[in-house]
């Protein structure tokens, strides 16, 4: 009877990742494509017995969104992190990169991040009263008493589009190439915003990679630590690079609740699977027009002012890095992912230098 315990595990994650699927096709991503990135992770993680799913992640998608102005732009940006990740992954530097920043450095990215989440959930709100302000007020309401993100996003994206569609009559015409059944090829683009994107996104997706990933490793409750980082990313990669080209959504590591299935790798495949099958049928787009953009800006605003910020934030001021890793925190929030992490670095480099020759300097 495992399997149906594997199921319910499955389909809990297809639940948590459908609105950030609507939220994917606000910004103009076509979901259709997107069917050959949770095919082929599938296919990994069977091969290779990966319990690390990869789904819609609100993070990749909303710094996307914010760092580009088109979709095209958007596209591109994705290809370029995807190609930046793909280097990382099959080289098998991420955990590298990792150790020569150190662990503060890193959180103080990922809590600059948790800020830029709460900043385009008010943002949202404000471009969107309506859907925006009632999201926020169910997410705060449902968290509160639950502590429980799936029905924190399921609640706020559900109970913001009703109050939409009843008090605004709200219907939104999504574009063609959103809801297209068929595949277009799209040149990616390369500009200083595409650049930037692009870093931005991979720096994003480092930090990610290995917290999602090993948390959710730890969830299956096996000893060492289950999760191939190399593996996940490199998976994540290619499954980016492919769907990019098409015009398809960026797929990402989540924290997956299918780990603590009894078995961890056929739910997350199952997991996948259903998600091709909604994206390949064309239902999520029938859903989609009624769900406004702004009905995810509850779920982003908890999930960066209260789940991502506080313990990276906690973790940023410990150790011997704290100062640089605040700095980090801090550019972050105001810049971008890529030129905080790019600030750690050259600050710690120089801190460095400037011991040693401290150091030479006193020894003669």
């Amino acid at each position: 009877m495992h399997w149906i315990a594997d199921l319910l595990a499955a389909i809990g994650v297809v639940l948590n990742g459908i609105p950030q699927g609507i939220m994917a096709m606000g910004l103009g991503f076509a979901v259709f494509p997107t069917t050959f990135s949770f095919v082929l992770a599938s296919a990994v993680n069977g091969a290779f017995g990966s319990v690390a799913p990869i789904s819609f992640q609100a993070e990749s998608l909303a710094l996307t969104g914010n760092l580009g102005d088109t979709t095209r732009e958007r596209t591109s940006i994705i290809f370029g992190g995807s190609l930046i990740m793909a280097v990382i992954g099959v080289s098998g530097t991420l955990t590298k990169i990792v150790a020569v920043l150190g662990n503060s450095i890193m959180a103080g990215m990922m809590a600059g991040v948790g800020i830029m989440l709460a900043k385009i959930a008010v943002n949202m709100a404000r471009k969107q009263r309506t859907a925006g302000i009632s999201s926020v007020a169910i997410a705060i309401v449902t968290y509160l008493l639950t502590k429980d993100l799936v029905w924190t996003i399921a609640l706020s994206v559900i109970g913001s589009s009703l109050i939409a569609v009843f008090a605004t009559h709200y219907e939104a015409e999504l574009p063609a190439h959103v809801v297209e059944r068929r595949f277009h090829f799209l040149k990616p683009i390369f500009n200083i915003r595409v650049i930037r994107g692009a870093l931005s996104l991979a720096c994003l997706n480092i930090g990610a990679n290995i917290s999602y990933g090993l948390i959710t490793g730890q969830m299956t409750g096996i000893k060492p630590n289950p999760v191939n980082l190399n593996l996940l990313t490199g998976t994540q990669a290619f499954a980016d690079m492919g769907t990019s080209l098409l015009g398809g959504a960026p797929v990402e590591t989540i924290i997956s609740a299918t780990a603590s299935a009894p078995e961890p790798v056929i739910a997350g495949i199952m997991m996948m699977l259903i998600m091709a099958v909604i994206l390949f049928a064309g239902w999520l787009p029938k859903i989609g027009k009624y769900v406004p953009s702004a009905s995810i800006a509850g779920f982003l605003l908890i999930l960066g002012a209260v789940v991502i910020f506080p313990e990276n934030a906690a973790t940023t001021m410990q150790g011997s890095d704290s100062v640089i890793a605040a700095l980090t925190l801090v550019v972050t929030a105001i810049v971008d992912p890529f030129t905080g992490l790019l600030t750690g670095a050259a600050l710690k480099f120089i801190l460095r230098l400037s011991a040693w020759g401290y150091n030479h300097g006193t020894n003669i």
